[in-house]
């Protein structure tokens, strides 16, 4: 090594050794030949083991294909100056922490060939820890706390997207409160943002043995979505959700010919995939199915449970 290149070295390591960040290098195999002091203190590893471990036996298994295409862009794009990604690393005591890498590839002076990759980590993990909380905030319903409309789409692509199979079945369930607007016109609408959030703790209750998403689908509405394979239990659920609504006893003068309590009017409706299915848009047959069958429920007398089938596709999203 010339006295310049030592120079430049010994300056490396200092300021590796005063950094807050995690400074790393890794040769073209993918191991690491040199980790700053700073990861200690961040991840609880000694040096020993940091040179042992990372970064393939630390990195979060879900998270090593975005670091090899990370490594591999550096790799095939001559003038990629700079490879970022987001990866979880695993501590010393079992936690991930989330870090930001941005890698630089170091090339041999003499025959300009790859060398070893310089690698900054950055712990992101409490930004992280925000965004997720800003994410859920986004997702649920500021009233009542379950999710909101943009959470019940999120669920239905979701739904949508598993891998089907004959026989599956998929029900939406539509709950609407009887005489809303009469209720809140009576007794103001802090009490009915007070009934609301009643119902909805009452509907996601109800659905935590099940396993089934509620969400506020708007206004008086809320929804809920249930996978099952029990022809016939989706309707009985339904109705014990109408049942325990009524048993709640909230006034409501508005509703006379039904005890003078706040009652719902229930649709469901439920898509079994089967050869032969017409429904392809699993989201809007269910949608429509339900509101139909609600409507039916509405226009027999309120505080019913009426339901309708409709077959889908298995090629259906």
């Amino acid at each position: 090594m010339s006295p310049s290149e030592h120079v430049e070295s010994r300056i490396f390591r200092l300021m590796a050794e005063y950094s807050i960040d995690v400074l790393c290098r890794i040769s073209m195999d993918l191991h690491c030949t040199y980790c700053s002091p700073s990861a200690t203190k961040t991840l609880g590893w000694s040096t020993e083991e940091m040179l042992a471990l990372f970064p393939l036996r630390l990195i979060h298994e879900e998270d090593k294909g975005r670091i090899r295409m990370a490594h591999q862009r550096l790799m095939d794009d001559p003038d990629c100056e700079n490879s970022p990604a987001t990866a979880r690393v695993r501590a010393k005591d079992g936690s991930y922490l989330w870090f930001e890498f941005n890698a630089r590839l170091l090339r041999d002076l003499g025959e300009n060939a790859p060398w070893q990759v310089l690698l900054n980590m950055r712990d992101i993990s409490e930004r992280k820890l925000l965004e997720q909380r800003l994410e859920a905030l986004a997702l649920t319903d500021g009233l009542t706390g379950i999710g909101n409309r943009r959470s019940f789409d999120q669920e239905m692509q979701r739904v949508a997207a598993q891998n089907g199979y004959e026989g599956r079945r998929i029900s939406l369930i539509l709950l609407d409160v009887d005489h809303f607007k009469a209720f809140n016109d009576a007794y103001g609408h802090l009490v009915g943002d007070d009934c609301l959030r009643t119902l909805a703790d009452a509907l996601a209750s109800s659905l935590i043995s099940v396993g089934g998403f509620v969400a506020r689908y708007g206004g008086e509405e809320l929804v809920a979505i249930v996978t099952s394979a029990d022809p016939g239990g989706d309707v009985q659920l339904a109705e014990c959700l109408r049942h325990h609504v009524e048993q709640l006893r909230i006034p409501h003068q508005g509703n006379a010919a039904h005890g003078s309590v706040v009652t719902v009017s229930v649709g469901v409706a439920t898509a079994v995939e089967q050869s032969g299915g017409s429904i392809t848009d699993l989201r809007s047959g269910l949608l429509q199915a339900a509101d139909a069958a609600l409507y039916k429920s509405k226009g027999s007398g309120r505080n019913k449970v009426s339901s309708s089938l409709i077959i889908l596709s298995p090629q259906g999203v």
